[in-house]
């Protein structure tokens, strides 16, 4: 094989991986919701629609910031790559100082119309996400099925585990999440 051949799966890797991460990061979020949501009494079919619903809303808010983002990064050219990476440092601190709030009471309860004001709130930093994926030049169908695989089984994940454990580890889990935003935003912007 080629050093080209090499270089170009080496390069396909490093972005798959890149995507997984910021999917997982995503999902520490959803993750970190559905661990203060499991607090409450909810049944097994009720954590089951939480878990789509909230992985559909991570595939259609970023496909919507990723459309808006292309078309941003056709007139802005490279400079398009900064604010993508901006946005991600700015969503990465947002996520880390939001953790480290007292509020861990959810606003809505995951029923109904709640349900889906619920996973709206859930899924709004995926837009962020996707626009920012958007004028960096991520692959579409690929970056939204991760962001909502991804997003569907933490929330599972975190509404099981918030009926086992305390409520601390959820401002934990989303400082991760929050961490991983900002280390990928800082790679966009100073590649080394």
């Amino acid at each position: 094989m080629s050093d080209k051949g090499v270089e170009a799966i080496l390069a396909t890797m490093g972005e798959w991986m890149t995507l997984w991460f910021m999917s997982f990061a995503l999902g520490m979020d959803a993750f970190s919701i559905g661990l203060g949501m499991g607090m409450l009494s909810l049944r097994i079919n009720q954590i089951l629609k939480i878990g789509i619903t909230i992985g559909l809303f991570h595939m259609l808010m970023p496909l919507g910031g990723m459309t808006i983002g292309k078309e941003i990064s056709v007139h802005f050219g490279s400079i398009a790559a900064m604010i993508g990476g901006i946005l991600l440092v700015i969503l990465g601190l947002t996520m880390i100082r939001s953790s480290f709030s007292k509020s861990d009471e959810p606003f809505v309860h995951p029923v109904g119309i709640g349900l889906l004001v619920f996973a709206l709130s859930a899924s709004l930093d995926s837009f962020s996400v996707g626009l920012s994926l958007g004028i960096y030049g991520a692959k579409t169908w690929v970056t939204i099925f991760m962001f909502g695989f991804m997003s569907m089984l933490l929330t599972w994940l975190g509404l099981m585990m918030g009926r086992k454990v305390q409520k601390w580890i959820g401002s934990y889990s989303e400082a991760l999440g929050g961490c991983i935003l900002l280390a990928f935003g800082m790679k966009i912007l100073l590649p080394f």
